[in-house]
């Protein structure tokens, strides 16, 4: 994954900063420092370990909270001495709560198709947790028909619609029918990437 002797610990007195980007959408979670060990110990668990500088020992994230960071990739950068990992979240990243620590501001793309992330991340949340009073929960209780067909019956409706000049009512059902389906995908356990996966797979060029 990475040739440790290319990079130069040596330039940060024995520590190298770590960038940590989600794998999924490249929201960047947060950034730590790693010393030659702490790599090691990365790439052998596949779960992000630091050098933490305050306890001045090795510390896995997530080694309390549970909130792991699932190492999936990285690089050093051009002058080797800074790392870029991706990693899958077991969690909230930051000790607020927040899904990453930097959450001062938003910023958006003008096309924020971050959100499917976000509202599968929430679908997922209530699979797991099933809160009364909630339409997304009835759909999972009713189990994989009543999700199927309600799949079914948006797309029939969204194709009733593509066949009028109404456009704001054309992507009100495509929203339905997009928002069953993610119920679906997370019903048989299924993430948008691996449905982008397999879409790029399809498209790579000849």
């Amino acid at each position: 994954m990475i040739d440790i002797n290319t990079l130069d610990f040596e330039k940060g007195g024995g520590l190298m900063p770590a960038v940590i980007q989600d794998a999924d959408n490249f929201q960047v979670l947060m950034l730590g420092y790693m010393n030659e060990k702490a790599l090691e110990t990365t790439l052998e668990q596949e779960r992000v370990t630091f050098y933490s500088r305050t306890k001045e020992r090795l510390w896995t994230k997530g080694e309390t909270s549970g909130n792991f960071l699932e190492l999936v990739d990285l690089q050093q950068d051009c002058d080797h001495d800074t790392l870029l990992v991706l990693a899958r979240p077991q969690g909230p990243t930051c000790h607020t709560g927040n899904r990453s620590c930097f959450f001062q501001k938003e910023f958006k793309p003008k096309q924020n198709l971050d959100f499917l992330n976000r509202l599968e991340q929430l679908i997922a949340g209530r699979k797991s947790e099933r809160p009364e009073d909630s339409y997304t929960t009835r759909l999972f209780d009713e189990g994989v028909d009543m999700i199927a067909q309600k799949v079914g019956e948006e797309a029939v409706e969204t194709i009733i619609e593509a066949k009028n000049n109404d456009g704001n009512a054309f992507v009100g059902e495509v929203s339905d029918l997009l928002y069953h389906l993610m119920v679906l995908l997370a019903e048989k356990d299924i993430s948008l990437a691996q449905v982008v996966g397999q879409l790029e797979e399809r498209h790579q060029p000849e």
